[in-house]
């Protein structure tokens, strides 16, 4: 794995996932995972009340088995994912599950646990400040697209990468070519053809490495969680906004457009 530039290792059927039976996933890369572009059937809608989304959560451990059902783990439901939607490589299409398949990669990879990753490669370079958590299944897989709890200024730590080239504490956490890819990456016709295009009022976007791009002069780079969990990043000004909240939806656009209002007004004034 290249962790400077260009990241186009296969999935499917490749040594790093060889545990990894779903044929849907031959021809996909490490890279189609990290932006959201895999061709991969499932449908983000945080409203369902059946179907594979309300499979995954209880895959997780984070939703109750109904009467007879047999416990799952989150490893077995990746591999379920069975049906295609659509070439890899193309539009973007949020997945959650492309999240925890990264987490998979990660730990095939090095044979590290990922929350021990998480705390040798970033946490503790970064100098957080308080411990962070990671939920993970009956077996231990970790839920890596959502599961990680941690302090708003350790996430305000996190997205300070993204305007410091990489660099904490003097020392270069992640390299200046993956921040750089981020910001210029030329994916606004994969944003408007995608999920989301509609959700964020049709702004010029992209998504680059699991992060949102608001494009421009002076682009803002964010992160988006469920309930409106958000980090802010405007690189030309070293500000960083980091949020916590517990809204009554876990995605809805009002709140949405609020809070990015909200950071756009701050970005004026600082």
């Amino acid at each position: 794995m290249d962790h400077g530039g260009v990241v186009e290792e296969k999935i499917g059927g490749a040594v790093l996932m060889q545990d990894l039976v779903s044929p849907r996933f031959d021809g996909a890369s490490i890279r189609d995972a990290l932006d959201m572009r895999i061709g991969i059937r499932f449908d983000e809608d945080y409203h369902a009340k059946s179907g594979p989304i309300i499979d995954y959560r209880k895959a997780q451990g984070w939703d109750p088995l109904g009467p007879g059902e047999t416990p799952g783990d989150l490893r077995s439901f990746l591999c379920a994912l069975a049906e295609r939607d659509g070439p890899h490589g193309g539009r973007f299409h949020y997945v959650s599950p492309n999240t925890d398949l990264l987490g998979w990669i990660l730990e095939r990879a090095t044979g590290i646990r990922y929350a021990d990753l998480l705390d040798d490669w970033l946490f503790k370079p970064l100098g957080a400040e308080r411990d962070s958590y990671i939920t993970v299944d009956r077996f231990g897989a970790p839920r890596a697209a959502g599961g990680l709890c941690t302090t708003p200024r350790d996430m305000a730590r996190i997205g300070r990468l993204l305007a410091t080239g990489g660099k904490a504490n003097g020392i270069q956490i992640v390299p200046r070519r993956w921040i750089e890819d981020i910001l210029g990456f030329d994916g606004g016709e994969a944003w408007r053809t995608g999920d989301f295009h509609e959700l964020f009022d049709r702004a010029d976007m992209h998504y680059r490495s699991q992060w949102y791009v608001q494009r421009g002069d002076r682009p803002l780079i964010y992160g988006v969680g469920v309930f409106g969990q958000h980090v802010f990043v405007d690189p030309a000004l070293d500000l960083v906004i980091a949020k916590c909240s517990s809204l009554p939806l876990p995605l809805d656009k009002a709140d949405l457009m609020l809070n990015l209002a909200g950071a756009e007004c701050l970005r004026r004034i600082v």
